[in-house]
């Protein structure tokens, strides 16, 4: 079973990814994850991708690629994988074709999740998390027992830069213009399957599970 999660910021990608890889045994392959590991090991295209983002820069299409390839031959992808969050452009989806081509896999399902973007802003804008050690509370869904203070060890809680609301309608806007005309993409090869995700994570999850 392999599959691309796709979604706005703030869709539940990287949480239905995971619920799908604790059921189906299958590992959850988010590109951030695997560049800072291929970053870590010191391999060759780690040290390539290093170069960049020591500088700010974005990882070109073809170093990303090579490492997401190097990370489904491992055995642990053998029944399958899920990548999350990726591809994020359409140039990144062509590329990836031809990987999955030239190392004799394919796509089995392709996981729109669609929210509202009133719902996406007040998802990514309540986020707070503990400057000491990290743990993420919600405004809305996730509240500490006082007030801007960690339940677990007593640190801060802020917002991050880019869930600001102004930082969260500006990715929204980049996801619309780079990332949605994989949208067509996918539904023209028949893989695109549309998940309403404005409801709970749950039943959000037995829909996807329902397509399996």
């Amino acid at each position: 079973m392999r599959l691309i999660m796709l979604g706005a910021p703030g869709a539940g990608k990287g949480t239905q990814a995971k619920k799908l890889s604790d059921k189906y045994n299958i590992p959850k392959i988010s590109t951030g994850d695997i560049l800072r590991e291929a970053v870590q090991q010191g391999t060759e295209l780690g040290i390539k991708a290093r170069t960049f983002m020591d500088s700010g820069q974005l990882v070109p299409d073809d170093v990303v690629i090579g490492i997401v390839e190097d990370r489904l031959k491992w055995d642990d992808c053998r029944n399958g994988w899920i990548l999350d969050g990726f591809p994020r452009t359409l140039q990144q989806a062509y590329a990836l074709d031809r990987m999955l081509e030239r190392i004799k896999m394919s796509v089995d399902y392709v996981f729109n999740l669609e929210v509202d973007e009133d719902e996406i802003i007040k998802r990514l804008s309540g986020r707070r998390s503990c400057e000491s050690c990290q743990t993420a509370y919600h405004i809305h869904f996730n509240l500490p027992k006082k007030k801007g203070i960690c339940n677990s060890c007593g640190g801060r809680l802020i917002q991050r830069s880019d869930d600001r609301e102004e930082t969260v309608s500006e990715r929204l806007k980049v996801y619309k213009e780079r990332t949605e005309p994989l949208i067509n993409y996918y539904m023209e090869q028949g893989l695109l399957k549309k998940i309403d995700s404005n409801e709970d994570i749950n039943k959000i999850f037995e829909k996807i599970c329902s397509y399996m």
